[in-house]
Formats: structure tokens, sequence, C-alpha cells
């Protein structure tokens, strides 16, 4: 059995020309995997994020720190000839190119697709953009509220008497890098039979509307907008959040078996045969009056007693968490999904570690997100370039 120590993507090396979200999670995602990903930025300011916040820590920002480990840092200035000149090499020799500029940025630094091609046929080019590089609204910027809203999600988000309501995690931005890392995987696997590289185009709002799924086909099936829930699933019942003694517990009694388990645990077992809740079709339909019985029964216990409850007849029920306490989890930290990882301007610096555990070739978190610049003189050199001609190139302004 073959294992390899830095993952299945050792040996690959991505130019990042990206920066926010959804292309640094993408690439970061790639890095955990095991890829060289050499991240470009512009001399002196860097990625956006790094000056959003607060919080800062030593003039780091936890936001740029959350997503860009795994990376190597190169200043680049790319409205200088040789800065164009330097990313070019890094063209030529990469085996994946991620960009999540405007549509038509870099074809007007004199990189259009039949330009990167030249320079390197076999390389995978993905560009991650609001709305995609074709269509009427291709030129539009997409940040990820604006997405969110224009795919149907921020409709579907929040209770029916209030008004529409992002996620709150940018989710836009998080499901396009998702949706970006499978379109290169693919265009990987694919280059192994070709030979060639090939474009991505990965839109934020087609990644998004793809997943309005059972949503969607409830329109198409009835002609009528599904609105607004809150907590509430449009075609399962119980499903959903119940107020208890000291806080709030999930419910999720998905189908007939369970909710007649449920309807003993919670001493209620004439509920299961009542011809109203009976089936799930009946429960939905009848969700109002279901609620009237549960409600005040929730209302009596509190949530972990509800938990065990639940828990003990196997019926999924769940504690509604908060951030630190998800951290803090003792399930999460005996999965690695809290790392610690050394830095050299922020002590006690932890990510979010990696969700996909593969058993013979993992992921590993093996660089902290990099300073400004920090590769700069590195990655030139493995290009060929040599100390005084890097020194001129600071001087001059590219990097």
């Amino acid at each position: 059995m073959t294992t390899l120590a830095n993952g299945p993507l050792t040996g690959l090396r991505v130019v990042d020309l990206s920066r926010i979200l959804a292309g640094p999670f993408c690439t970061m995602q790639l890095g955990d995997m095991g890829a060289d990903v050499v991240k470009i930025e512009a001399p002196g300011t860097g990625d956006d994020t790094r000056h959003w916040g607060p919080p800062f820590e030593n003039g780091e920002s936890a936001y740029y720190l959350a997503v860009n480990r795994n990376k190597r840092s190169l200043t680049l200035n790319l409205k200088h000839p040789e800065g164009l000149a330097i990313l070019r090499r890094l063209v030529e020799r990469a085996d994946v190119l991620v960009e999540n500029f405007r549509p038509g940025t870099l074809a007007r630094l004199g990189l259009t697709d039949e330009a990167v091609f030249a320079l390197n046929p076999r390389i995978v080019y993905c560009s991650v953009s609001g709305f995609g590089q074709t269509g009427p609204d291709s030129r539009r910027p997409g940040f990820d509220v604006v997405i969110q809203g224009e795919s149907g999600l921020q409709s579907l988000t929040g209770f029916p008497d209030g008004p529409p309501t992002k996620v709150g995690v940018p989710m836009a931005d998080l499901v396009a890098s998702l949706m970006a890392v499978q379109g290169i995987l693919l265009a990987l696997v694919a280059r192994q039979t070709t030979g060639r590289g090939q474009r991505i185009d990965c839109s934020m709002q087609d990644a998004v509307a793809a997943l309005l799924s059972f949503q969607a086909g409830s329109y198409f099936m009835t002609g009528r907008t599904p609105g607004r829930k809150g907590n509430q699933h449009p075609t399962i019942a119980p499903y959903e959040t119940y107020q208890t003694r000291d806080g709030y517990v999930n419910v999720a009694a998905g189908n007939d078996a369970l909710f007649a388990r449920f309807c003993e645990a919670i001493g209620k077992p004439a509920l299961a045969k009542d011809p109203r809740f009976a089936t799930s079709a009946g429960r939905v339909e009848n969700r109002p009056a279901l609620n009237a019985v549960l409600e005040p029964i929730f209302a009596e216990g509190t949530t972990q007693e509800w938990i065990e409850r639940l828990d003990r007849v196997g019926v999924p029920v769940g504690a509604i968490k908060d951030v630190a306490q998800v951290v803090g989890d003792p399930h999460l930290l005996a999965r690695d999904m809290v790392v610690p990882l050394p830095h050299p301007k922020v002590p006690g610096l932890k990510v979010m570690g990696i969700p996909i555990k593969l058993a013979d070739t993992p992921g590993r978190i093996r660089r902290p997100p990099p300073l400004l610049g920090e590769h700069t003189d590195e990655i030139l050199a493995e290009l060929g370039w040599s100390a005084a001609d890097i020194a001129r190139l600071r001087a001059s302004g590219a990097i």
C-alpha cells in the first residue's frame, strides 16, 4: 500500500490568483491535500482579507488566517511587465491556476484563455466569479450577500413574518469553493486520459441555485413559490426547533417509524395513531395542531433531558450550539477538527481541521497562513532568478 505523507495531491503546483474567500477556501483545500499552493498577492497590501477585522493580532487578521494555511505567499505587481513575466513562468510550470477576478480582468493583462493554454496546454484553469464567465450578468460583481439573494437562498431563510435572512456563514462563497474543488479534481482526472487541461467556469450563483434541489422541484411541480418557514422543514414534521425549559432543541423525526418512537418517548403514544398524524404528509398538513400538542411538552424539560430521552430511542435530536461550544466539542476534538498551528506572529493560533478523512493518503496541515510575501525569494529562486535578479525586481517594484 502506497502512502503519500503529504496527501494525494503531493507534487501538484497550484498558482492561486484568488483573494477574499471563494478562491482562497478552494486553494486551501487543495493545499490541505498536499498541493504546493503559490498565493500571488499585491506588494504592500496583499489579499483584501488581511485588512478585514477586527479581530487582529499583531497585525494579522483572523479572517485571513482562517482560510490561507498550506500556502506560500509571493508578491507580484501584475501591472509591471516583469511581474507579469514571473506569473507567466509560474503558469508554464503549474498544474492548476485559480482566479476569482471579475471576468475579463486577466484577459486585459494579456492572459486570455488562449494565452494561458499556449503557455501550458496541461493546465487546469479555474475561474470562480459571482455570475460566471458567460451570460448577461457575467460582468456584475458578486459578493456573497448579493449572491445569497440572487440565488433564491435568502428568500427561503428566516421566519414567515420576518425579512429574508442570509445564512450566518458566507454560504455562496463556500459552496462555490467546494464546487470549484470538485471541478478541479474532475479536470485533473480527465487530464490523465486526454493529456490536456481545461477551463472551469464556476459561478457562485450557479453553485447556490443548484442547492435549491427539492425546493425548486416543488415549484416545478406546483407553480407555487416556496416561502420562508423558519426552522420548520417544508415536507417533514416534526423536523424543527422546539423551546425547552432552558433553551432550544432540534428534533428530526423524519419518517413514520421514527415518529412512533418519538411519540413513545414523549409519553404520547396515541399521537402516532391519530389519523391527522399517522402519515408524514398528514403531519405536514396538520403541523399547527401537532405543534399545539408538542410545544408545551418540550417546555417542561431541559434541552439535555430531551436529548438524552430521544437519543435512547434513536430519534435524531441535538442542541443548538454556539461557536464556542462547537470548537470545544469533545467529539470534534477527538476527530482533529480543531488544530493548533504554530505561527510567527500569532501565538496559540488554532484553525478548523480537515473534514475529509482519507485512510491511506490523508491530508495534513503543514504550513501556517503565510506572512505577506514571505516566500517571494524562495519561489523566485526555484524559478531560476538569482539573488541579484530578485534584488533588482524588488527595486523596480515588480515584486
